[in-house]
């Protein structure tokens, strides 16, 4: 399979738009796609993003997208297809029943059609992939619409495919969601996809999460700025002030980082604090501003509730196909969990369902 791969450096104009160089790693013929792009919403961001060309029918290796190619049936035969005997074959890359036999006597007119060496394109897909908390949820947005989620792994490191898109250009955004309940800023940028390519995203550091222990502090008095990013990063923090105080610290294996700021040399009033991670050459962009005053007394900052959506029987923080599948197994059954009869009537009917629709995510 021919690839094409290239690393984005994403530069940050004076205007606020993120130009792009591209730089062509691994080729034995050079191909410069400008319609495979990348282009992200934050600076001194590094991607790396790999176009896996379409398959190419006729090679004799089962490529992604094909059932077959020439003489390598995969080791399927006509029985392991559901038939009863016969020899199966393959036809542009596709399963050829043809041959087969079946109890239903015949077979009907399985793959035709032309000749070998035509190209057979898989599916559409973008496969992103990188760095967020420890076991933390990760949320892909399509088009500012919800289209995917996973959860990283004890490393901090994740991996979410999007398959059967349409060939065109699509602004994808990626949050994650640390123990708490935190959610990080949102990283944006745009892929241009053609049909029949695999395009792999990676690189992706998504910012660190960020909170205060006081809403005011009192000036002299530190203040805990906490949050949660990947295990071991190298964490900043900015306090926005007249004038800016940079802090360093690190965050634990759990990916915690805790930094108890000094507030003796920030004036009074309104001010906020950001936090950005790197590690391993990697860089995230920054969190979210979080604020606080200083002023003449201590008050504690408000603990973040998590929102609890109606609808939401597996706890996995979206109401999607699988709490639909548990509340249809409780329908019309007598004495359904609560979290499962959503308007408390003692049964799970039509007004649950349209309960869960309104809360639906997908």
């Amino acid at each position: 399979m021919l690839k094409r791969i290239f690393n984005l450096q994403l530069l940050k104009k004076n205007n606020g738009i993120f130009g792009i160089l591209f730089f062509p790693v691994l080729l034995s013929t050079f191909y410069f796609l400008l319609s495979n792009s990348v282009f992200a919403d934050t600076g001194n961001i590094t991607l790396t993003v790999t176009v896996s060309a379409s398959a190419v029918c006729g090679n004799g290796v089962i490529d992604t997208g094909e059932q077959c190619d020439g003489s390598n049936l995969g080791g399927a035969t006509c029985v392991t297809r559901g038939n009863t005997g016969g020899t199966l074959s393959c036809s542009n890359c596709s399963y050829n029943e043809t041959g087969c036999t079946s109890g239903g006597g015949g077979g009907g007119g399985g793959g035709g059609g032309g000749g070998g060496g035509a190209i057979v394109p898989s599916g559409t897909t973008v496969i992103f992939s990188g760095r967020a908390y420890p076991k933390s949820s990760v949320t892909l947005l399509k088009d500012a619409q919800v289209a995917a989620s996973s959860v990283a792994g004890p490393d901090s490191n994740f991996s979410i495919t999007l398959g059967n898109l349409s060939a065109g250009s699509y602004i994808f955004s990626i949050y994650g969601e640390d123990k708490e309940g935190r959610r990080s800023s949102l990283f944006s940028f745009t892929v241009s996809v053609t049909a029949g390519v695999t395009t792999n995203v990676g690189g992706i550091f998504i910012a660190p999460t960020i909170a205060v222990d006081k809403s005011e502090v009192k000036k002299g008095d530190n203040l805990a700025i906490f949050g949660q990013s990947a295990p071991s990063s190298d964490i900043t923090i900015s306090v926005n002030s007249d004038e800016e105080f940079f802090a360093k610290t690190k965050s634990d294996g759990g990916g915690v980082y805790l930094y108890n700021f000094d507030t003796t040399p920030v004036d009074y009033g309104d001010h906020n604090a950001k936090s950005k991670a790197s590690l391993a050459g990697a860089l995230s962009s920054f969190s979210s501003a979080v604020s606080f005053k200083v002023g003449t007394q201590n008050i504690t900052a408000p603990k973040l509730v998590k929102k609890v959506l109606k609808g939401e029987v597996n706890n996995d923080g979206r109401v999607n196909l699988i709490d639909f599948s548990i509340a249809a197994y409780w329908y019309n059954r007598t004495s359904p969990p609560a979290k499962v009869d959503l308007n408390g009537d003692g049964k799970v009917n039509l007004i649950d369902f349209s309960i869960m629709a309104y809360y639906w995510t997908g």
